[in-house]
């Protein structure tokens, strides 16, 4: 397996104030390389030709493609056209650029919920269009579909080297703790940590509590994505998951316990659960010689311990 250095590369984070972002040029400071990075107002990565003229100034080596737009169910459903427009174009722009301004290797990142709603268990990487999407977040998957099959396409007819992995559900400090905007993770840390703030007897979880989630803490995520680009050279997405799986009502209780909330559960039915299950299949990259590192429990402990940290800012 041929790898490659990173050290004194030029490196663009592509979503750097991002969750993943965030994480990724921190774990880059270690490979002492320049990493490169570029905030929205000064550049719209939805903008073709001022994406371009980006590239060609600064010229990077390398390009990590963290940057999306995400949310949970409720965004999701809220803003499809915003979801399928935003992302496809992201996409679509850094990675044709990328092989006009010959970047020697790209990495674009995916999600675990391109995978259909019903697939088996674990889900393995050839298990992509065997099955129909989850409607909540079809509009996101499409988009991220398109972008790792764009990575495939330059590969085979370029021969760039563009390569795409997919996360699991992630969450880490930085995260998004809005209720209605933020995954579950992050939403759920919010909801139990203002009901002991209030002193209230109860917290109400969307659905029933009974899917099933696997959880990657982001600093994990950000040390395989620096592993994939240094060791990885197929065209064929790789998964990048935790084997932390949880139903989200004990997903619940595991915040609970962190924060020292004592009262009870409710469901609110009429709320979608989303897909049952959710758990990939990483003996891809657990092969190659990368595994995860920080359980659910001290992975919460850090991100509640971020939470707190912003909200006395």
């Amino acid at each position: 397996m041929k790898q490659i250095s990173l050290k004194n590369k030029k490196i663009f984070v592509a979503g750097h104030t991002g969750l993943v972002g965030k994480s990724l040029c921190k774990r880059l400071e270690k490979e002492k390389c320049k990493v490169l990075c570029v905030n929205k107002k000064s550049l719209d990565l939805r903008d073709f030709n001022k994406t371009d003229r980006w590239l060609k100034l600064n010229k990077p080596d390398y390009i990590f493609i963290a940057a999306a737009r995400v949310g949970g169910i409720l965004e999701n459903s809220s803003y499809p056209a915003d979801f399928i427009y935003d992302n496809l174009s992201i996409a679509l722009n850094l990675i044709h650029l990328s092989y006009k301004n010959n970047v020697k290797k790209v990495l674009y990142l995916g999600s675990s919920c391109i995978y259909p709603k019903f697939a088996k268990q674990p889900i393995k990487e050839d298990s992509l269009l065997t099955g129909s999407l989850e409607p909540t977040n079809e509009w996101y998957a499409i988009a991220k579909i398109a972008g790792l099959k764009l990575c495939k396409a330059y590969g085979i007819q370029y021969k760039n080297n563009f390569i795409s992995a997919m996360p699991t559900n992630l969450y880490g400090p930085g995260d998004n703790f809005d209720v209605k905007s933020g995954h579950v993770l992050p939403g759920l840390i919010n909801k139990i940590h203002n009901a002991v703030k209030q002193n209230k007897k109860k917290v109400t979880i969307w659905g029933t509590g009974e899917p099933k989630r696997e959880f990657l803490f982001v600093d994990d995520l950000a040390d395989a994505l620096v592993f994939l680009m240094k060791k990885y050279n197929k065209n064929e997405h790789i998964n990048v998951g935790s084997a932390n799986e949880v139903s989200i009502l004990n997903l619940a209780k595991t915040i609970a316990r962190v924060i020292g909330f004592k009262g009870r559960f409710t469901f609110d039915k009429s709320k979608p659960d989303g897909t049952p299950r959710k758990f990939i299949d990483s003996k891809k990259i657990n092969s190659l010689g990368w595994k995860s590192k920080t359980n659910l429990l001290d992975g919460i402990k850090l991100t509640y311990e971020s939470y707190l940290k912003n909200k006395s800012k």
